[in-house]
């Protein structure tokens, strides 16, 4: 039996297609709805996106291709980053490549219920100013327009985070300087994002490892 593609290893690979005004195509990608629902939130982020199901009787998943043509809005709203927790991965990708970013509180959960505290720690650490404002998270880059690279920890009460380690890479990739992550999360899925980062043309070493080297 053919072992299916990961929804929680598309999802980071899926936002970081909001890097580059370039086609991405992933393969093996689940038809569910967390897939269909971050679709739905690129969408409207002004990335293309159609998905090709793999009619095989032991499917694995299918083709997902995807496109940013349009980067004019950068505003994740509630009523679609509230059906999934990884709708945050889109704020790292938005800030570094539009220079601001506004996101939904994922899930309606606050500050401190899940590490989301870290992806905001991270990123400020990159010098992105972060606020809140009626639930929204909003990042914007320096007033000289980039993100500078910093060593960032990332090590909390509950352990490092997937996703937040996700969002500092992939916002790392376009800061001018070297970041160094510290207390890096090791899974499968940031393996596969290091890996996909790497071949747009980005430079990352040490994924899977608690440090990870990312040079802008």
């Amino acid at each position: 039996l053919a072992i299916k593609g990961s929804k929680n290893a598309a999802l980071p690979l899926m936002a970081a297609a909001l890097l580059t005004d370039q086609p991405v195509e992933l393969a093996d990608v689940p038809d569910l709805a967390d897939i269909a629902n971050l679709r739905r939130l690129l969408t409207e982020l002004g990335c293309e996106s159609t998905y090709f199901p793999d009619p095989g009787v032991h499917s694995s998943g299918g083709l997902l291709r995807l496109r940013t043509t349009d980067e004019s809005n950068s505003h994740a709203r509630y009523d679609i980053v509230r059906t999934m927790r990884a709708g945050i991965c889109v704020l790292g990708p938005m800030l570094a490549r539009r220079g601001h970013a506004r996101v939904s509180m994922p899930g309606g959960c606050a500050i401190g219920d899940r590490p989301v505290d870290l992806h905001l720690r991270g990123l400020a650490a990159l010098g992105a100013e972060i606020s809140l404002d009626q639930g929204d998270i909003s990042a914007k880059v320096p007033a000289d327009g980039r993100l500078k690279g910093a060593r960032v920890f990332l090590g909390g009460p509950f352990g490092s985070t997937v996703l937040g380690t996700a969002n500092v890479m992939s916002a790392a990739t376009l800061a001018r300087g070297t970041t160094i992550i510290e207390s890096a999360a090791c899974e499968p899925e940031v393996v596969d994002l290091a890996t996909m980062l790497n071949a747009m043309g980005a430079r990352i070493s040490g994924a899977g490892s608690p440090r990870i080297t990312i040079h802008g």
